[in-house]
């Protein structure tokens, strides 16, 4: 920060203010870009011409269809084996960012005192950012520029589509696992709970669907007298159910495995994607609904906001520390990560978008994913008002950020 403030003031005094212009015009363009498009939603939502039914399923054609297209040609085209063993941190960084969030969460959670049962759902907020949709969005509005400091607006694309799409899986395995056992309901089987005075032990008979695991078929007994294969057979599904992979395997980490290993096996890339391929009209055809993906999901977002922040039990204190935690004290956190791993020389050098993309690991708002994980586990409303107040106050922390990050990059 030191660094970035005495740059500044030697630019204002060498008569460098243009450059410095221009850096808060790259940076705050692309926000800008999204808030538009996010407005666009909302006014369509407003008048009932983009309608709840229909936002459920623009979400749905997004996650099972446009998004796996995107991932798969964007990081289908530029991975290769030398590559996936040099962008290690990316995955690696997914994990940091999540634990250091989390923590982070932990010592605001300790200080605010969030009303009972939403101690650990104040840190997942606080700790579990999007990594996949709204840096994707950011990075096509940047490159579409073509005065953006990355250079060719088509590579610059492909390269920060290729980085996010490369740490997408590993958000999905921690939302599925870490997030869902941390948004498990307390142990009066409910979040809608009116007097904070309840006794600790549930012994109610009955069990609320939220209790309900998300796989709940019946574990096959071992039999001594059957089969071999039959036996195997049950472990493996009784190793299916315990480690949730039905939730882990979603359309885009299925996309985003297929990708990486048809790009590390130079026989099938060749095949597939690259421009003179007998296959590439397939990766075209995924390029051209991959595009969609952008307003689709921006229209979404905007148009889940005219419902308000609802009517959540969080409280003024507990919706504004999420909000200060998520925005202001996990990104400096992520900063210094960064930083730390460029002088180790555990980053690719000279690849100044690979870093950028480490940056916005940890500087975006709640993840909206996780949103859905609340809401299968009962606490769904009070998810939709922090994301609702996050996603709209990190319209201006996302700009400031982003223009600290150019600055230092460049």
């Amino acid at each position: 920060m030191e660094r970035f403030l005495s740059e500044v003031l030697m630019d204002s005094q060498n008569g460098g203010g243009e450059s410095l212009i221009g850096t808060i015009k790259i940076a705050v363009l692309p926000i800008a870009k999204v808030f538009t498009v996010c407005f666009l939603g909302f006014l369509l939502a407003y008048f009932k011409l983009l309608p709840a039914n229909g936002r459920k399923l623009l979400n749905g054609l997004v996650f099972s269809l446009l998004l796996p297209c995107l991932i798969f040609s964007q990081l289908g085209q530029a991975i290769t084996l030398e590559n996936m063993i040099e962008w290690w941190f990316i995955p690696f960084n997914v994990v940091l960012a999540t634990i250091s969030g989390s923590l982070i969460g932990l010592l605001v959670a300790s200080i605010v005192h969030p009303p009972y049962p939403f101690f650990k759902f104040t840190i997942i907020q606080i700790g579990i950012g999007n990594i996949g949709n709204v840096p994707l969005v950011l990075i096509a509005a940047l490159c579409r520029d073509k005065s953006n400091p990355f250079g060719d607006s088509e590579k610059c694309a492909q390269d920060g589509n290729a980085y996010i799409s490369f740490g997408q899986w590993v958000g999905a395995i921690v939302l599925y696992t870490y997030v869902y056992q941390m948004l498990e309901p307390p142990p009066e089987g409910t979040f809608d709970i009116e007097d904070r005075n309840l006794p600790i032990k549930y012994t109610a008979k009955d069990s609320t669907p939220v209790e309900t695991p998300l796989l709940t078929k019946e574990v096959v007994p071992t039999d001594s007298d059957a089969p071999k294969k039959g036996k195997i057979k049950a472990f493996l599904e009784f190793l299916y159910e315990k480690l949730k992979l039905e939730q882990i395997l979603q359309p885009p980490i299925i996309a985003s495995i297929l990708s990486m290993v048809i790009g590390c096996i130079p026989f099938l890339k060749n095949l597939i994607f690259t421009p003179d391929a007998p296959l590439y009209f397939f990766t075209d055809s995924c390029t051209i609904l991959g595009g969609a993906m952008i307003p689709c999901i921006l229209l979404a977002l905007g148009g889940n906001l005219v419902d308000g922040p609802g009517s959540s039990k969080l409280g003024l204190r507990t919706t504004a520390a999420i909000i200060f935690g998520r925005l202001v004290l996990v990104p400096p956190t992520g900063l210094g990560i960064v930083m730390l791993a460029d002088k180790l020389g555990l980053l690719p050098p000279d690849d100044k978008m690979f870093r950028f993309i480490l940056l916005l690991q940890h500087t975006m708002p709640t993840s909206v994913l996780s949103g859905a994980v609340a809401n299968l586990r009962g606490c769904g409303r009070e998810a939709a008002a922090v994301l609702f107040w996050v996603h709209i106050f990190a319209v201006f922390s996302m700009a400031g950020w982003i223009v600290l990050y150019l600055h230092l990059l460049f």
